[in-house]
């Protein structure tokens, strides 16, 4: 699963963070970023699957998965 994030699109509502914690995380102007260590978290399908949650309720669909 590969993860992008337009930044250019984001507003930083952290709708990401909040859904998947073990993934995304904000940065120090509040928008979303994907954790250093992401990958490792996307072992499990609970994970890909809060991934999916937070591509659907980001409100500017900045956050798109391949």
């Amino acid at each position: 699963m590969k993860i992008n994030i337009d930044r250019s699109r984001c507003i930083g509502a952290g709708q990401c963070a909040l859904t998947a914690p073990t993934v995304f995380t904000q940065d120090d102007d509040g928008f979303s970023e994907l954790l250093p260590d992401h990958e490792e978290a996307l072992d499990g399908a609970a994970a890909k699957e809060s991934v999916k949650v937070a591509v659907r309720v980001c409100p500017v669909q900045a956050i798109t998965v391949e």
